[in-house]
């Protein structure tokens, strides 16, 4: 009796130790993981602002038919810049002062910014609006191969018959459009693979940097190229047609190119906060499924949709395939979202 109490003590003491961390690891993962609202607000206000900003710009490019997508770029970098620089100073926003290390710190995603926003806008004035949203489901693909390859993220079977959805219906969509437009095309498709890259580069730029935030990364990706839109603007000759634009003294017009240049900043900051609350794939996907507002209002709204049948059914089996990720990923789950490594 006198050996068992010291090891029955000790066996206590163990099993306390033992609980003890089971409670602690469960509290560090409730710390990590994002609450179920976080998630879900920052993809509903990334959702809001990727309808509002498309359908601006599709009215303004399209239904204006103002001559430069290249000056519609330029202008959402001014004010991206100019914004965010004016928040800083009024202690609004926080980021580092540029150093030595800043363009290392937030490379590729200038590069990958720039291409985003200008072929981005080209496809969408080339393209009809449902052909356009529909063919940038095939970000979706690239995306998870993205998250796979570089951040070792692997998606489940539900997930992967979602996107098969997505993709099935983007291809019968598009593939009987009356209006395909091969150019508009290899400009959506270069946005798919920019917008890939974008999503899974923001996803380790923010983890590995907290200190740049999303509004340092925004604010110097969006500096570091505006010089070079401006030269490629220069040289293109889109300042002599917008210099004849016959709207400059139209006010709905120019109520409609503010918002588009604010809504810039608004899409790639609801963009950062979507990625770093779900994921790359998450953020990717939702942007699809906002276009059941956008394909739908699009056919009343710029007049450029040709009705055909298989167009129509493509477009809804990618809305399908949409919804089904949508419930795959925010239902309530009693797995663990993240692992601690």
């Amino acid at each position: 009796m006198q050996r068992q109490l010291p090891e029955n003590a000790m066996n206590v003491a163990v099993a306390t130790k033992e609980n003890a961390s089971v409670d602690s690891a469960a509290e560090i993962v409730m710390q990590t993981r994002p609450p179920r609202f976080a998630k879900a607000g920052t993809a509903l206000l990334y959702a809001a602002a990727s309808t509002l900003i498309t359908i601006v710009n599709k009215s303004v490019l399209t239904g204006y038919g103002f001559p430069s997508y290249r000056f519609v770029a330029v202008s959402q970098m001014l004010a991206t810049v100019t914004v965010l620089y004016a928040a800083k100073r009024l202690g609004r926003a926080r980021f580092p002062d540029m150093g030595g290390r800043t363009f290392a710190d937030v490379f590729p995603m200038p590069l990958i910014h720039l291409g985003n926003v200008e072929l981005g806008l080209a496809g969408t004035k080339e393209l009809s609006l449902p052909t356009f949203t529909v063919l940038r489901r095939l970000a979706i693909p690239m995306t998870m191969s993205g998250e796979y390859y570089l951040l070792r993220v692997a998606a489940d079977p539900f997930v992967k018959t979602s996107v098969a959805m997505l993709v099935t219906g983007a291809v019968i969509a598009a593939g009987n459009d009356v209006e395909l437009n091969i150019g508009g095309c290899a400009f959506v498709l270069f946005n798919d693979l920019l917008t890939a890259a974008g999503g899974v580069f923001s996803k380790r730029k923010l983890n590995a940097n907290r200190q740049m935030g999303e509004c340092g990364l925004l604010y110097y990706s969006s500096l570091f190229v505006l010089p070079f839109a401006l030269v490629h603007l220069y040289f293109s000759d889109d300042l002599d047609h917008v210099y004849r634009f016959n709207y400059w003294l139209y006010p709905p017009f120019l109520i409609q190119m503010f918002v588009s240049s604010i809504m810039g900043l608004v899409l790639n900051y609801s963009t950062m906060l979507c990625i770093q609350y779900n994921s790359a794939l998450t953020t990717t996907i939702i942007g699809c499924l906002k276009n059941i507002i956008v394909t739908y209002a699009s056919m009343f709204i710029g007049g450029d949709y040709v009705y055909t049948f298989y167009n129509f059914i493509g477009i809804n089996i990618s809305i399908i395939g949409s919804l089904y990720y949508t419930y795959v990923t925010f239902r309530p789950s009693k797995q663990m979202e993240y692992n601690i490594k």
